[in-house]
């Protein structure tokens, strides 16, 4: 793969540093671990779902943490040596992982469910009012004028 250099892009613009330090961390990133594999959905015009296989794990060995826009999700699962049992073949993974995954500005994790070896993350992006769009209405001024006008003439 090709390295993009994004220092033009440096030179010429104002607020975006963290975005542009995204993409070289993830341009340099081509070999990322594929364990546990995912799934990333659309489930509406806001809502999203994050689908990992977790076959093997309990709720007990999976821990889920948001912090700076990073969703972490992390399973750690504890030796089963029980006596007189010899493993063949080892097919089921389960070795310990930890995987991130950047979230964009106000996106929030509803609720996470582990069902049938899927463990289920739902995030929602909610806008704030205040970067919501508003409509402002346009006053005529030459009809709010005279209607001041007669108003005082009224009076």
């Amino acid at each position: 793969m090709r390295a993009i250099d994004f220092a033009p892009l440096y030179r010429s613009t104002v607020g975006f540093d963290r975005l542009f330090s995204r993409l070289d961390s993830l341009n340099q990133g081509e070999g990322a671990p594929s364990y546990p594999p995912y799934n990333i959905e659309r489930t509406g015009e806001n809502a999203y779902r994050v689908t990992m296989a977790v076959a093997g794990f309990g709720e007990a060995d999976l821990a889920i943490e948001t912090r700076e826009n990073a969703l972490t999700v992390k399973g750690e699962k504890a030796e089963d040596k029980a006596e007189g049992v010899e493993v063949l073949h080892r097919g089921i993974a389960s070795r310990a992982f930890e995987r991130r995954f950047q979230l964009a500005d106000h996106v929030e994790v509803k609720g996470a469910t582990l069902k049938n070896g899927l463990l289920h993350i739902d995030l929602v992006r909610v806008i704030p009012e205040a970067m919501k769009p508003r409509k402002i209405d346009i006053v005529n001024a030459g009809n709010e004028n005279a209607r001041q006008i007669e108003a005082n003439a009224a009076a």
